[in-house]
């Protein structure tokens, strides 16, 4: 069986009434989210990840964002509380899908909130981006449950964007990387790397030095490949539109130790 594996959640109906924050709204094509999500989990399966379907959230419009819902650690899931109450609807699927995975579980309580696209793991240390959808209270609880099986739980502010993976994700060899404009504090990273395109700072780590990237960062790409990385383009333009990326449309686990 295979040892990494990603849990996903197909387009619901209500797609186009999804949350935005920081971008202008504009339509959404539910009939094209739903071809390019088939795409991007048809990339994952090719790179030796095995997929499983998380149970619809149909009446929650952001639901196809599982990488939101928890936050996993090692064999722990910590389901999440969204900072956005039209999300909370979202986590009980989720919450079914990693117990039957075989991880153990817990649970962000009121008054906290955490958006598992807040958290940004680089080896054992969790970034936690502090802003409009994760409050201090959930960053405490996160500490709890995550510190004492060995992570390192550094808190990130957030304002500019909506979730720190918005801002920022790591290369295999652990390098931060971000488009400057939109990261807050560059410096809390040991080692960080700007890149040119909003998009770029995007990446989902599919295995060797192969990256998962949208394909609206080609110069991003292209400074990867310069790096000796493998970068591999999805188009995900729908889910751009209500301020989604790679990361954000699964949430992957590596032999149930993620």
């Amino acid at each position: 069986m295979p040892s990494k594996k990603a849990l996903v959640r197909r387009p619901g109906p209500r797609i186009a009434e999804g949350l935005v924050t920081h971008v202008e709204r504009t339509p959404v094509d539910a009939g094209q989210a739903a071809a390019q999500w088939q795409e991007y989990v048809g990339v994952l399966e090719a790179h030796g990840w095995e997929t499983f379907l998380v149970e619809p959230a149909d009446d929650c419009p952001d639901a196809v964002f599982v990488e939101d819902t928890v936050v996993a650690f090692r064999n722990v899931a910590l389901i999440a509380r969204p900072g956005a109450a039209s999300r909370r609807g979202e986590t009980a699927g989720v919450e079914e899908a990693v117990a039957r995975l075989g991880c153990s579980v817990n649970w962000v309580w009121e008054p906290g909130t955490l958006d598992g696209g807040d958290v940004l793991k680089v080896g054992d240390t969790l970034y936690v981006g502090r802003g409009g959808r994760t409050n201090a209270a959930g960053v405490q609880q996160l500490r709890a449950v995550f510190e004492p099986l060995g992570a390192r739980v550094v808190a990130v502010p957030v304002s500019t964007v909506l979730h720190l993976k918005s801002a920022v994700t790591a290369l295999p060899d652990g390098t931060v990387i971000g488009y400057e404009p939109l990261v807050d504090a560059a410096s809390l990273f040991p080692r960080f790397l700007p890149v040119p395109e909003e998009a770029g700072a995007h990446v989902v780590l599919l295995g060797g030095d192969r990256l998962l990237m949208a394909a609206s960062a080609p110069k991003s790409a292209e400074l990867f490949a310069n790096l000796g990385y493998d970068p591999v383009l999805v188009d995900i333009s729908e889910f751009e539109k209500l301020e989604g990326c790679v990361t954000c449309l699964s949430v992957r686990l590596r032999g149930l130790y993620a």
